[in-house]
């Protein structure tokens, strides 16, 4: 501990984390086959493109919060 007292808390940015868990752990959200990208079921483009969603929220709350 440094011990200047202050401890971090809790930010409303963290509620994108929460975001983030919730659809990826909800597979009814994005179980289906159309619309389809390049011939790729929309089940996986989803969550190919929900990793790169997900790092953009994970920089977002990274920088947003402070130290």
């Amino acid at each position: 501990m440094n011990g200047d007292g202050k401890r971090g808390g809790w930010s409303w940015w963290y509620l994108l984390f929460v975001l983030q868990f919730v659809v990826a752990l909800w597979p009814p959200f994005y179980n289906r086959i159309e619309p389809t990208l390049l011939g790729m079921p929309f089940f996986y483009w989803f969550q190919l493109a929900w990793v790169i969603v997900s790092a953009v929220f994970t920089a977002l709350v990274y920088f947003a919060v402070p130290d």
